[in-house]
């Protein structure tokens, strides 16, 4: 929150306002309670922990789920806030549907009842993140790696080129999936453990330099094997978050023992077509995003690559991406990939520099504009 403005990057994995999952759990050890936000911490055996979720393929489709975690984001358990005094920032999908929209204002208008309200999509809110730390830059190109998609958005002069826009269909969500499966194949069933194994992926996935090296690693025993590593699993009464560790004979603990998993994950978003995903991996789609671009902007938006999103944390992403990029782009082009300090939260904090501009103001939609105008003046006032 900043001074009287309230801040939601309402994402399909996590709303940020601190960071609360935007769905409702259920553990089915404790199957007629459902866990919302920092309630999870009651949950006894977190193992076997399903999620109710807001979001389907990136878009809400689940209005009940997405107001029961909006209610508990606004209730004294979390943030204790009165929308009625405040404006509001939410965040909203590239593209999302007219329906959506609708309803969005509907409830944050008549049922919070905010003063007024400011409906964008993060990656905009990342470009402006972006320019104010660097305030020569003219264009930049918003890479948005997240839960559902992977989104690659151009900007030239503040504004987006719709034309650019990339989306392609790998997100934390599918890489967590994938995991599942390969354990489930080669050591243990897991198809159930979707938290546990989201876990896994966070702490011990990164992203190979040289896949095919790192492959041939992989094979070696475990003496001459920097890869190979021991999952120790959360038992959930000692130890509520698993961790990663140097393999050892097997003692009471349960692990799991990862090897080249751990780089294979991640390189789905390099290559979607390893699991059937017929379109092109982030390096080239950043590529083709710049073609439909003016050339003379090509040079900036090069030396202007933003990586935002959960899968922007996996250590090795940037390098590859730069990597990547470079070997593409023409020789002549300055390539700069640039990985804030917390990828997840920069939209958010993007959100919150520009609920200080003097600017601001005038993007707001007030209360009293939407009883007298309606959805309309939303349509025409809010560029997604």
């Amino acid at each position: 929150m900043s001074n009287s403005t309230f801040v939601l990057d309402n994402g399909a994995y996590t709303a940020k306002v601190g960071l609360v999952p935007n769905c409702i759990m259920k553990a089915k050890s404790e199957r007629r309670r459902p866990f919302v936000g920092s309630q999870i911490e009651e949950c006894r055996d977190a193992s076997g922990l399903f999620y109710i979720l807001p979001f389907q393929k990136g878009y809400l489709v689940n209005w009940d789920v997405q107001k029961t975690v909006w209610d508990y984001i606004f209730s004294k358990e979390c943030c204790l806030v009165n929308l009625n005094q405040l404006s509001v920032i939410v965040t909203e999908p590239l593209f999302n549907f007219s329906t959506v929209q609708e309803a969005m204002m509907e409830i944050f208008f008549e049922e919070y009842e905010c003063q007024s309200l400011l409906r964008i999509n993060s990656c905009t809110l990342s470009c402006y993140q972006y320019k104010t730390e660097n305030p020569n830059t003219k264009c930049c190109i918003v890479v948005d790696s997240g839960y559902s998609f992977t989104h690659i958005v151009p900007y030239v002069n503040d504004t987006k080129i719709k034309e650019g826009i990339r989306r392609i269909d790998v997100g934390g969500k599918l890489l967590t999936n994938h995991l599942k499966e390969i354990i489930s194949y080669r050591q243990l069933h897991v198809m159930d453990e979707t938290y546990v194994i989201n876990q896994v992926k966070e702490d011990s996935c990164f992203v190979s330099q040289e896949f095919f090296k790192d492959m041939e690693t992989a094979k070696n025993k475990i003496e001459n094997n920097p890869i190979i590593k021991d999952y120790v699993l959360p038992d959930y009464t000692t130890l509520r978050r698993g961790f990663l560790k140097n393999p050892e004979p097997p003692n009471e603990q349960q692990t799991l023992r990862l090897s080249n998993e751990r780089f294979a994950i991640p390189e789905i978003l390099f290559f979607p077509s390893d699991v059937g995903i017929r379109q092109m991996g982030i390096p080239e789609a950043i590529m083709d995003c710049l073609k439909a671009c003016d050339e003379e902007t090509w040079p900036h938006l090069l030396s202007n690559i933003i990586l935002t999103g959960g899968n922007a944390k996996f250590p090795g992403f940037q390098e590859r991406i730069y990597k990547e990029v470079r070997s593409l782009a023409p020789a002549e082009y300055t390539i700069n990939v640039y990985l804030p300090e917390n990828p997840v939260t920069y939209a958010w904090q993007g959100g919150k520099t520009l609920s200080k501009d003097s600017i601001f103001s005038n993007l707001l939609v007030t209360r009293e504009d939407y009883e007298e105008e309606g959805q309309n003046l939303c349509f025409e006032r809010f560029d997604v």
